[in-house]
């Protein structure tokens, strides 16, 4: 099987670039846009040798799992701040891809795919799927925003300071190209639901139905700091709310989070 876009990607303008093998599907990307290459373009690797995750740590690669990159141009106009929320889009459509991939578990029973705030996506509490959102501005071009998704599909990678599976260790048969292609077509869904951040309020209800530890507790560590409370919801920026024991409501921008009995650990 080889990659394809959904017929629904196509019609709505995004191109597509499979490489047999990258460094990073993310750098491509960005590569082609100072090439001069239009966006929204999908670049896509069968092996990525050098993919990256957030704040710089790597993302180990195991043959058959998933490596994408979305190019998408920025609006004119369009307020960096409601660009940052493309990623709950990310989020949400790769959560309804892999529900439209793998349908029923071995079990009978829909598989628990949550999204982790503010961009991952796990599987039975444990990380399958990590996006990472970056934005440049080139001169003379405007400004872009890579999308980079990684999916667990055939194995995850060991020794991790956290839990991480993949959809083959869950029982659910299921290949990249495949999957990239439910991806390309519920992107336009949610990019459309999102509509340049207009609709991001629909985005946001759409997110926090599969959102991961909502009402329970959560730790969020960021810059030296540590926020401990009960995570009651993201607001309409895109941040995480806490509520803590005592005090006022915070709204955290970025951090490492933790749920539940972790929570109380972090």
């Amino acid at each position: 099987m080889t990659f394809v876009l959904d017929p629904a990607a196509t019609a709505a303008g995004y191109r597509l670039e499979v490489h047999d093998s990258l460094g990073s599907t993310s750098t491509q990307a960005l590569t082609r846009a100072k090439e001069g290459a239009p966006g929204p373009l999908w670049v896509v690797a069968v092996e990525q040798t050098g993919g990256r995750g957030r704040r710089g740590k790597g993302w180990s690669w195991i043959p058959g799992n998933h490596a994408a990159s979305l190019l998408w141009p920025v609006p004119a106009g369009l307020a960096p701040d409601r660009v940052a929320t493309l990623s709950f889009v990310a989020g949400l459509a790769v959560e309804r891809a892999l529900h439209r991939a793998c349908g029923p578990g071995p079990d009978g029973r829909a598989p628990d795919f949550r999204l982790k705030w503010p961009n991952d996506v796990l599987l039975g509490g444990a990380k399958l799927v990590g996006i990472l959102l970056e934005m440049e501005t080139l001169p003379g071009r405007g400004t872009v925003v890579t999308v980079g998704i990684g999916i667990n599909v055939t194995g995850a990678p060991e020794g991790l300071p956290y839990a991480a599976t993949s959809l083959a260790d869950a029982g659910y048969t299921v290949d990249a190209p495949g999957l990239f292609r439910l991806l390309t077509a519920a992107w336009v869904e949610a990019e459309r639901l999102w509509d340049e951040g207009r609709g991001f309020s629909r985005v946001r209800q759409a997110w926090l139905a599969a959102a991961a530890g909502l009402g329970g507790p959560v730790s969020v560590q960021a810059g030296g700091r540590s926020v401990t409370g009960i995570f009651e919801t993201i607001d309409e920026g895109g941040r995480l709310v806490v509520r803590p024991a005592e005090g006022n409501r915070i709204a955290v921008s970025a951090g490492e989070v933790h749920f539940g009995a972790a929570a109380s650990a972090a």
